[in-house]
């Protein structure tokens, strides 16, 4: 078929009424899901994701896609309202969405984060209808070692971008390895790690680490303190279309904002977090007034929610194209797709282009859906602010427990989950970081299989991944971020030595 043929395939999977519904439901869960600080797209996924299982590929594609580009619509409302970030990508927005709102200028900040966030989303979609069929077709190319050398950079680069200790991330990705491999081996049949129990034999099941991880843990967490007493904006919110002259300061905003998390999307560890980041301090340094970031400039609001909607939507790219997830959101969406025997990478265009076009065609309206949304509906949206935390968090359980037990309906996934749970809050406690444990059990059969493919192929010699060009180069590029990764280390516990060694002569 041709490039319009697939486009209009797309719209007509996509305008069906059943995955409209699933779109819609999609987009308002992920509004929802921002706009509340503490639960996340990641927890909303993995509670959603066994209620996909009976409906169609493409149809559960659609809606957990929405939820996640979604929730980065909705993190906007919170961190202008309450100066507090749904998520995490929204953390910059505070800076002076907040200061905007105590201006009196409430409307205007969220009307151009709505529109910043509209204008980067269809951007980073043409985008992808563009870029993913070239790329898939260059990945036809690579053979097993280099997927093999592709997911260990992703592991590598994904801990040398974790926001706490790198070794600490390098441990919870080999943890997530190791947890990957529990099961039947892939060659002889024989289980494997499974410490003797029977459950065990079929693997540690996904949907008891995620609701555990991300949904008990994030409960323990959120328990010990207190979220009843965070301040919400009381003023009247209106004008919600900004002014020509607030268009004039924000539109280049928007547009460096929108490549830039167009370009770090497709990177392991990037994504929107590091986009909002980036786009902020990119828009203070070219402005002619950075005096003013910080205390309301409008820059500081469009540019980092462009940057970070459009990096939602690009870091799709190398998931369906490569087979290879770029965050752990699309670590989980990539899953979703194994569960329903769609497999991601270089063949899901020719083999399921119903599911591929039509998320595409999808993203498109639930864009639309989304700006239609979130502009009437903020007012609601500042209610549900006010809902305290010890009505939600019964409910948060209540769907982890239920998810996790109608995927198998296995006790022992229960277990599996409260382990899990408790494992997460005391993660979350000593610092370390979920992110590269998950992304190591997604893609931990995929290394292992790619591993012993090479090796067939070489008759047992490792050379094999440094002989060939594209897989040494890229090795070389991961080798070289584990060295600047470590060395630090290795410097300050040097530095540390010698001070001990003068202090005791």
């Amino acid at each position: 078929m041709g490039f319009l043929d697939n486009i209009f395939l797309g719209f007509q999977i996509a305008l069906d009424p059943v995955n409209l519904i699933f779109c819609a439901v999609g987009v308002l869960v992920g509004t929802l899901v921002g706009v509340l600080p503490g639960i996340g797209p990641q927890g909303a996924i993995a509670l959603l994701l066994p209620a996909t299982l009976s409906i169609t590929p493409a149809a559960s594609i659609i809606m957990l896609a929405g939820i996640y580009y979604g929730s980065q619509y909705g993190g906007s409302t919170t961190s202008i309202l309450v100066n507090i970030p749904g998520e995490p990508t929204s953390v910059v927005t505070c800076l002076d969405g907040y200061q905007m709102a105590r201006q009196g200028r409430a409307g205007p900040a969220l009307g151009i984060a709505a529109w910043g966030s509209f204008i980067a989303g269809t951007l980073s979609v043409m985008a992808m209808m563009v870029v993913a069929n070239p790329l898939a077709r260059l990945a036809l190319k690579f053979g097993p070692p280099e997927y093999f050398s592709i997911v260990c950079a992703a592991l590598v680069l994904l801990t040398y971008l974790s926001h706490g200790s790198s070794l600490k991330a390098l441990m919870m990705a080999l943890a997530g390895i190791l947890i990957g491999n529990v099961g039947l081996d892939l060659v002889t049949g024989l289980p494997r790690f499974t410490l003797g129990m029977g459950e065990l034999i079929d693997g540690v099941g996904l949907i008891p680490i995620l609701m555990g991880l991300f949904g008990i843990s994030e409960v323990l967490d959120n328990i010990e303190g207190s979220l009843d007493g965070r301040e919400v904006f009381q003023g009247r919110v209106g004008n919600l279309w900004p002014s020509l002259k607030e268009w004039g300061e924000a539109k280049w905003a928007i547009v460096r904002g929108s490549f830039l998390g167009l370009f770090l999307g497709v990177f392991p560890g990037g994504g929107p977090l590091l986009s909002s980041f980036l786009s902020y301090a990119i828009e203070k340094k070219v402005s002619s007034h950075p005096e003013k970031f910080g205390k309301g400039a409008i820059e500081g609001v469009a540019g980092p929610e462009s940057a970070n909607n459009s990096a939602a939507r690009s870091a799709m790219i190398p998931m369906l194209s490569l087979g290879i997830p770029p965050n752990l959101t699309m670590a989980m969406l990539f899953s979703a797709l194994i569960i329903h025997g769609v497999q991601p990478g270089p063949f899901l265009i020719k083999n399921h282009p119903d599911v591929f076009w039509g998320l595409i065609a999808s993203m498109y309206v639930g864009n639309i859906l989304l700006l239609v949304l979130n502009l009437p509906l903020i007012g609601l949206w500042v209610q549900l602010l006010k809902v305290p935390y010890r009505v939600l968090f019964p409910l948060i359980l209540l769907f982890c427990l239920i998810g996790t037990y109608s995927m198998n309906a296995s006790t022992f996934d229960l277990f599996l989950m409260i382990i899990f749970g408790a494992a997460g809050y005391l993660m979350r406690k000593f610092r370390y970081e979920a992110t590269p444990l998950i992304f190591a059990v997604v893609l931990s059969p995929m290394l292992e299989n790619a591993l012993r493919q090479s090796l067939l192929m070489s008759q047992g010699s490792f050379k094999i991944f440094v002989t060939r060009p594209i897989s040494g180069a890229i090795l070389g590029v991961a080798f070289l971020i584990l060295v600047l990764n470590i060395f630090p280390h290795f410097r300050k516990y040097r530095r540390t030595y010698k001070e001990i060694e003068e202090e005791h002569g």
